[in-house]
């Protein structure tokens, strides 16, 4: 039996996680999925985790409601820019017919859902550092301005998979004798290798002549054996170490905040009163780079990114849906922050 109140689909697709949401239009969350991530340019399965995700949060809707009862979704999905966006339609298409669902959902950058997420305010500015890094000006809850987002290998400076880069680089040139001596060397290999990493492990010691070669080789095999994403793992290693002193891992987390301060400058504009929105674990959570990142923007609104799966339900809400099934603004406000307030 259908159920005469339509549902909308929410979906936060990052490069290390995958979060969807399902919420009737009046805001009220049903279900939720978690899976993988969703960025084709840096997970192993993205197309697998927006199925997995989607289908674990539909099958907790029942019996009260179904897939028939699905009016439309909204996937914010990492690397769904205009280079990425045939590959990100592609999988999201395969995902949702796999569910059974009716019509087709619309794509964003996962920019949009992370600021929708935060706040209900239509204009602002948002940056995302996490398996990634960009930054954002939104206006009217359309993206007008980005920066950097460009991946793993072009960019992302000031990430985690950026911080893990930089972690090994750091290792390699201490074993060579190109840079100064760091923890970081011993700590590569047994971070990358375990399947549930911990900072405080200690891997081969750092060295030259043949040990050393053999520790530089244990560390590219574990870096390419894996997929791009897996250096975020390095991150809270670096966060550890430049809390005990290490002088390298130190240097690593000023340069991830003074990238990221650059990247949001960039595009925030120049009214104060507009809410910065933070998203992603460096920002959201308190680590050093949030810290000194946070000192540039003393004197303006900070909001902490939510939930972004329930700002892809929100901005589904405020969207034209299939069939017609528009929300009226005053009831998508009410909504959206109801969706917030979960």
């Amino acid at each position: 039996m259908r159920s005469a109140e339509p549902l909308v689909v929410g979906v936060d697709g990052g490069g290390t996680s995958t979060r969807c949401l399902i919420a009737t239009f009046g805001g009220e969350i049903l279900a939720r999925g978690l899976a993988g991530g969703a960025n084709p340019r840096s997970a192993r399965d993205p197309g697998g985790n927006l199925a997995r995700a989607l289908s674990e949060a539909l099958s907790q809707i029942g019996p009260r409601f179904g897939p028939g009862d699905v009016a439309g979704g909204v996937f914010g999905l990492a690397g769904a820019s205009e280079a990425g966006r045939r590959q990100a339609h592609a999988i999201t298409a395969d995902a949702w017919r796999s569910a059974g669902l009716p019509g087709r959902p619309v794509i964003v950058p996962d920019i949009l859902v992370a600021f929708a997420g935060a706040t209900p305010e239509p204009s602002g500015s948002v940056v995302i550092a996490g398996t990634g890094a960009v930054a954002a000006r939104v206006e009217d809850r359309a993206m007008v301005r980005r920066c950097d987002g460009y991946g793993w290998l072009l960019g992302d400076q000031g990430s985690g998979v950026w911080i893990g880069r930089r972690a090994v680089q750091a290792a390699l040139a201490a074993i060579d004798g190109r840079g100064r001596p760091t923890a970081l060397t011993g700590l590569v290999v047994p971070t990358l290798q375990d399947p549930a990493p911990g900072p405080g492990r200690a891997g081969a010691p750092p060295g030259g002549g043949p040990q050393g070669e053999a520790l530089a080789q244990a560390i590219i095999a574990a870096v390419y054996d894996g997929e791009p994403a897996r250096l975020g793992r390095l991150s809270p290693v670096v966060e550890a170490a430049a809390r005990e002193g290490d002088q390298v891992a130190l240097s690593i987390v000023d340069d991830a905040a003074r990238h990221l301060t650059s990247t949001l400058a960039a595009v925030r504009g120049d009214d104060t009163s507009l809410p910065v929105v933070l998203a992603g674990s460096l920002l959201t959570r308190p680590t050093l780079v949030a810290e000194r990142f946070l000192r540039s923007l003393a004197g303006r609104p900070v909001v902490l990114a939510r939930d972004g799966a329930a700002g892809a339900a929100a901005l589904a809400l405020r969207a034209a849906l299939p069939g017609g099934h528009g929300v009226p603004a005053p009831e998508a406000e009410a909504a959206h922050r109801r969706l917030l307030a979960t």
